[in-house]
């Protein structure tokens, strides 16, 4: 009687069939969004919500940071894979086929963790870079930028933070002191509670800011955040807010709804900015309102020095019509990424150098900016300036 050889279209079969179809529906995602911007906005209006009303929910209910968490494991992985290559080839010679079964399961375990990856990635962050802009669906997608507007609304910053600076707590060192703040019925709120409050207020105003939010939260290697220059990171596989709470306190509460904001689909980093400044100077607590501020006092001059510099003829006429608001020493201060004392204390236990893991941080971001369609890559960040001569444009007209 001849015996038949044994079906492979078993398990492994039926899985690598379900991989293989995971894997073209991934690449065919990230075809339609390089292709189909209303592919990409319908995503996000209809499809994207969904993830942060349910995965978001979930993870927002631990009180750490799940997706750091999920990048330590995700470390611990990737350095098992070469640990196991080397047992494996010991193995081999020691001719032991107990441990070429584990490690051909660990090793397809390790291929469906990078799919899973792949995929989460794609529908929480890379579709989102081919939607329509906020300044195309919100403000009209664009204004003639003069110097002159240019350093109004330079001038306007400078002196909203001149006087908001006076009207802040001070610890003895003359450091800021956040003592919580109130909700539009009175109730008191922590700064976390009082971010979404604000980013949902700003949803009654800009539809797809609305609804459900997760509790920002701090990262537990915040130290390693502040030796990036990095003051928040969004998750997109556990689908957080995270920010970083080492650094001084002025930042966070603009860090928090920039954060927030890429829970809402918007990914670009200076659409983020824009929604983080916003929805700080629109609120009634002057602690948020100065924070929004700040976070973009450096990019406006900035670009006045760049104006001053490439245009001189056109900066001497701005500054002869609408003058120049003088910023005093109190706010530059307060403009700070983190405080001498903090900065001594990390640098003092740091495993490596700051300008290391600074260069290395810019890279990475840098690159997965361009990979994704964005040109100019961090310089990206600044382009907060254009939304908010866009927005001041929108404001002036509708008066």
């Amino acid at each position: 009687m001849q015996v038949s050889k044994p079906e492979r279209n078993g398990s492994f079969g039926f899985s690598g069939k379900l991989y293989i179809g995971i894997l073209l529906f991934t690449v065919l995602l990230n075809g339609l969004s390089w292709n189909s911007t209303v592919f990409c906005d319908n995503y996000v209006r209809y499809v994207f919500p969904l993830w942060v009303n349910t995965y978001g929910r979930f993870s927002g209910a631990f009180p750490f940071s799940v997706g750091e968490i999920l990048i330590f494991a995700g470390l611990v992985l990737v350095f098992l894979v070469p640990v196991g290559c080397v047992l494996r080839l010991i193995a081999r010679i020691r001719h032991s086929g107990k441990y070429a079964v584990f490690f051909r399961r660990f090793m397809i375990f390790f291929a469906w963790v990078l799919l899973i990856v792949a995929l989460i990635m794609t529908l929480n962050c890379f579709l989102l870079y081919h939607t329509t802009s906020f300044s195309e669906k919100y403000l009209g997608g664009g204004v003639e930028e003069s110097p002159e507007d240019f350093l109004r609304l330079r001038n306007k910053v400078a002196e909203r933070c001149h006087a908001l600076s006076a009207q802040m707590e001070r610890d003895e060192r003359g450091y800021i002191v956040y003592s919580g703040s109130m909700s539009e019925n009175g109730e008191p709120l922590d700064m976390q509670d009082k971010a979404r409050e604000e980013m949902r207020r700003l949803g009654e105003r800009y539809p797809q800011l609305a609804g459900y939010y997760p509790r920002p939260k701090a990262m537990l290697t915040s130290d390693f955040l502040c030796q990036q220059y990095t003051l928040g990171w969004y998750f997109p596989f556990s689908m957080e807010a995270n920010y970083n709470d080492v650094a001084y306190v002025m930042n966070l509460p603009s860090t928090m709804c920039h954060e927030l904001a890429h829970l809402k689909g918007f990914i670009y980093e200076d659409e983020a900015n824009f929604i983080g400044y916003l929805a700080c100077i629109r609120s009634e607590d002057p602690y948020f309102q100065y924070s929004g501020y700040l976070s973009v006092l450096g990019y406006l001059e900035r670009d006045l020095e760049k104006l001053r510099q490439q245009a001189p003829a056109a900066y001497e006429r701005a500054v002869e019509q609408e003058g120049l608001a003088e910023i005093p020493e109190i706010v530059y201060k307060d403009d700070i990424f983190v405080t001498k004392e903090e900065w001594d204390r990390i640098e003092a236990k740091a495993l490596f150098r700051t300008e290391t893991v600074s260069k290395a941080t810019d890279t990475f971001v840098d690159t997965t900016l361009k990979v994704n369609g964005v040109a100019d890559g961090k310089v990206s960040y600044s382009r907060v300036v254009k939304l908010m001569l866009e927005y001041e444009a929108l404001e002036e007209k509708a008066e």
